[in-house]
């Protein structure tokens, strides 16, 4: 998603949407690095081109001030044209996590753009600049309380800490939560199952647009296992019981491929929300989710299948932090490197692939519920 903002008003004054690109290539990061070494420039092409023409059609013949943008590690690396080989194998760390700047002409943008194109650095691993401008929509840096903030896309990012400190982690939780990998999976749009609740001992569904489900989204995954684990389809295993070979779900159905894949994604974001919540030695009072995922879940089913804790924690959408904090970023030219610089300071990334107890943590986690 990108947004033209008035940088006087900081109204935003249109906004324009495309599917990412790269998903032909390969529903996770890994299979996007992998494909860009087999095949090297092709998906740097395709990005600047898809980038380019959403920015053109938002300037629509105006003359930019600057474009500023934020994303994952790998989108960073493809986009910017550094190597990605470092990405493709333990310990996943790249020595090219640094912002860098373009004229439009280098990118081959028929947009005047005054300042140039700026992309935003990394932190570190497969923690991105999207999680760096979540920091700062979420104003985790300057919170007194511990805050965590789980962005729940391709790549599974979470933050937890406060203006003392804070601690990063990124998961491979897999594509599940966007609906991939999953058998009838699709994006949360027109056409998808977003909600599910129970009826008795039915299921009820809730289409978004109305009309026939074409697939069901992440939020829709969660509160159909939610309510299968309720009416005992499902065991805390995450094995369909009865003999039961699906969950139908008005014309769709999740099969028990559908539920591994739902259980591997949530047991890779929760160990690592707990090992960073146990590292950080402070409470855990509020949780926000970012992202599209992040409006449409429902609290009560993330919690049922212990996608995030029980008890007194507060879960609150966050909405597109990335696109938020990136925003804000832009409408603050003069304290931009400030934020950004003091946030990095701040910021330690963790590599939970290295720690023993991560998978130990992660295995445990898988159970539902």
């Amino acid at each position: 998603m990108a947004q033209l903002v008035d940088l006087a008003s900081g109204d935003i004054i249109a906004v324009e949407t495309a599917l990412n690109p790269l998903c032909r290539h390969g529903a996770d990061v890994m299979s996007r690095v992998q494909f860009e070494i087999e095949q090297p420039g092709v998906l740097r092409r395709l990005i600047r081109r898809s980038l380019g023409a959403m920015v053109a059609d938002l300037a629509g013949g105006r003359v930019l001030r600057e474009v500023l943008i934020a994303g994952n590690t790998v989108m960073h690396h493809l986009f910017c044209g550094q190597d990605v080989e470092p990405l493709s194998r333990v310990p996943f760390r790249s020595p090219a996590l640094a912002g860098c700047r373009f004229e439009a002409v280098e990118l081959e943008w028929r947009v005047p753009i005054e300042l140039g194109v700026r992309f935003l650095p990394c932190i570190g691993g497969f923690v991105g600049s999207d999680l760096l401008a979540g920091l700062v929509a979420a104003g985790i840096g300057e919170s007194d309380a511990s805050l965590a903030l789980l962005d729940l896309g391709t790549n599974g990012e979470i933050a937890v800490g406060c203006r003392d400190g804070i601690r990063c982690a990124s998961t491979a939780a897999g594509p599940a939560f966007e609906g991939g990998r999953i058998r009838n999976g699709m994006r949360a749009g027109a056409g998808a199952i977003d909600r599910v609740s129970r009826d008795g001992d039915e299921l009820r569904c809730h289409v978004i647009g109305g009309g026939s489900a074409r697939g069901i989204c992440g939020s829709g995954v969660v509160d159909a296992a939610a309510a299968a684990l309720d009416l005992g389809w499902i065991d805390e295993r995450g094995r369909m019981t009865g003999g039961r070979a699906e969950i139908a779900l008005d014309g769709v159905a999740l099969v028990q491929s559908d539920i591994r894949e739902l259980q591997l994604a949530k047991g890779a974001i929760r160990a690592g929300l707990d090992i960073l919540v146990r590292q950080s030695g402070a409470g855990l009072p509020r949780l926000l989710l970012a992202g599209a995922f992040g409006n449409y879940i429902r609290t009560e089913s993330a919690r049922r299948i212990g996608l995030v804790p029980a008890g007194a924690v507060d879960v609150k959408p966050a909405g597109n932090t990335a696109l938020r904090g990136t925003r804000m970023l832009l409408l603050s030219p003069s304290r931009r490197d400030g934020i950004v610089e003091g946030l990095l300071r701040r910021t330690r990334h963790i590599e939970l692939a290295a720690m023993p107890e991560f998978q130990e943590v992660f295995v445990e986690r898988m159970t539902l519920g």
